[in-house]
């Protein structure tokens, strides 16, 4: 089977192939397929996906009838421009009609999307060949000087705007049409790794001449994609609604309307799915988990998940200035406590940036132990005896955030010497203080989730843990050169060691309260066939009836 066939595939094959199952991949797996290869090309990885498809129960899915479903998330989007914006809520949003270039299958290999063919042609150069007769949702036929395009608006600063995404790209550095062959190159700054893991994970494509000819305020509430789903409302902070786009170049999905709305509490969360307002439902947190299993109108469906939260300390102020008052904080706080208790034992502790299972990930690394006498002493020596800090964390955003931050500020100010508290803020408010890209507008204490779908932790340092980073709360020459090493290492075993020594240096440094994995816990409607993805995303082409198997 050629990859073009995956656009002649029946939807519920599809399904299986590209991750409506994601949630049964293991993490290793995901990370030794998804590291990306710079001599991958569609030859490569055509008969795994063949046998897949092969092996795949094949039922065809209604696409013509009404089905309609609601998915209630604790925010709604920042803004519709699917190239400028961070966060999760957002992006599962903009997603339902804007595409990718690649894709991943349920093991974690990239697969084919927009692009039906991928290889590298030079070491530090990439070609795509774009797939043929895809219609943005105008009625315009997609092309390759869309795709270059949309690659260039979100690393290049003069291409419209500075793309908050540019280090989702890291290590790209343009992109250009291919004369004759229907494709794009994209160029990268040196030998990169992970280019198509990170095409295969970011940068939706817009159509050119039409963000040229819209403004920021209408391309941020309109939307012109060539996705499974069209807008039909949007209702800034209230809803945002779609409806089945009939001509996609797949099968039409099954869902003919997908409503997207929010509530901050999750009590308010849970009460819609009991009553069965909503059909999914994020974040369910542990309390109420036994409610949900017991109602007659949703179950629960939780996955191990690739975000982890932390609390960033900006280093260029006092006292997050001093190694030793961060090493403290850390040291002050019972996280096995936090994750039992806080949690339910939906999370895990973590050491250090970077998730088990990611690329560099460094075992040896262990969480910080609980030691408040050690954090005292240390508080101490650092100078800042006395400190009165105040922790910013987003509400309703993070399973259980708020009384993550409320526990982490508790242990803090149990400290004799240091006083510690908490400041709720809206989400929107903190992401747009953090990705401003200038450190003198982030908060100097704020609790965060970073989610890398790509699996790599090099991506998690670079965009989060480096001097030049608009995300960055800290630098550091060594981690610098670390991560600018591991960029450029095409032979997989030494780019991990490399950042394997970043983790294990970053730990030391305590940049972050190093907190937990998260959990994504979801509420699924028993109306609903759906299993969540360990990256978070909601692919809205993925619903099912329950029992359409």
């Amino acid at each position: 089977m050629s990859r073009d066939d995956l656009s002649k595939m029946d939807r519920r094959s599809y399904l299986k192939l590209a991750g409506g199952a994601a949630s049964a991949v293991s993490l290793a797996g995901c990370t030794g397929n998804g590291g990306g290869s710079t001599t991958t090309t569609a030859t490569d990885t055509a008969t795994d996906t063949q046998t897949e498809t092969q092996q795949a129960t094949t039922k065809q899915g209604s696409s013509s009838g009404t089905f309609e479903v609601t998915v209630t998330q604790g925010q709604l989007d920042t803004g519709l421009d699917p190239q400028d914006n961070r966060d999760t809520p957002t992006d599962n949003i903009v997603r339902q009609a804007y595409e990718k270039v690649l894709g991943r299958d349920r093991k974690g290999k990239v697969i084919a999307n927009l692009a039906t063919k991928w290889e590298m042609v030079a070491p530090d150069q990439a070609r795509f060949t774009i797939r043929e007769g895809v219609k943005f949702h105008n009625g315009d036929t997609l092309t390759p000087g869309d795709v270059a395009y949309s690659i260039n608006r979100i690393v290049k600063d003069d291409v419209g705007f500075a793309s908050p995404q540019a280090s989702q790209l890291d290590g790209v550095t343009g992109a250009k049409v291919v004369d004759g062959k229907h494709a794009v190159d994209v160029m990268s700054d040196g030998v990169n790794p992970i280019v198509f893991s990170e095409i295969a994970t970011y940068g939706q494509i817009v159509q050119k001449s039409w963000i040229e000819s819209h403004s920021k305020a209408e391309i941020n509430k309109s939307m012109n994609g060539t996705g499974p789903f069209k807008l039909e409302t949007y209702k800034q902070d209230v809803k945002v609604v779609f409806t089945r786009n009939e001509n996609y170049w797949r099968e039409p999905a099954t869902a003919s309307k997908v409503t997207f709305n929010a509530a901050k509490e999750s009590s308010t969360r849970v009460d819609q799915l009991v009553t069965g307002s909503t059909d999914v439902t994020v974040n369910v947190p542990p309390q109420d988990v036994t409610r949900v299993k017991k109602s007659d109108k949703a179950d629960v469906a939780a996955v191990p998940s690739t975000r982890l939260l932390f609390s960033a300390m900006r280093y260029d102020v006092a006292p997050f200035s001093s190694k030793k008052f961060r090493q403290a904080v850390n040291y002050a706080i019972d996280l096995e406590s936090i994750v039992k208790n806080v949690l339910s034992g939906f999370g895990a502790e973590t050491s250090q940036p970077t998730l088990e299972g990611f690329v560099g990930y460094n075992s040896d690394v262990d969480p910080y132990p609980f030691d408040k006498a050690k954090a005292e002493q240390l508080v101490k020596e650092s100078g800042h005896a006395g400190a009165k800090i105040e922790l910013h964390t987003p509400v309703g955003r993070y399973l259980k955030d708020v009384s993550i931050a409320q526990a982490v500020a508790g242990y803090v100010d149990d400290l004799s010497n240091v006083s510690c508290s908490v400041k709720q803020v809206d989400f929107g408010t903190l992401a747009g203080q953090v990705t401003t890209g200038k450190l003198k507008d982030k908060p100097h204490f704020y609790l965060l989730g970073w989610g890398e779908a790509t699996f790599d932790g090099g991506l998690v340092i670079s965009s989060l843990l480096t001097s030049d980073a608009a995300l960055s709360s800290f630098g550091n020459n060594t981690t610098d050169k670390l991560v600018k090493d591991a960029q450029h290492q095409a032979d997989a075993k030494k780019r991990d060691k490399t950042l394997q020594q970043a983790n294990a240096d970053l730990h030391d440094l305590s940049p972050w309260v190093y907190l937990n994995r998260q959990y994504s816990v979801y509420g699924v409607s028993k109306r609903l066939d759906w299993k969540p993805r360990r990256d978070e995303r909601i692919e809205a082409y993925a619903f099912e009836p329950a029992g359409n198997q």
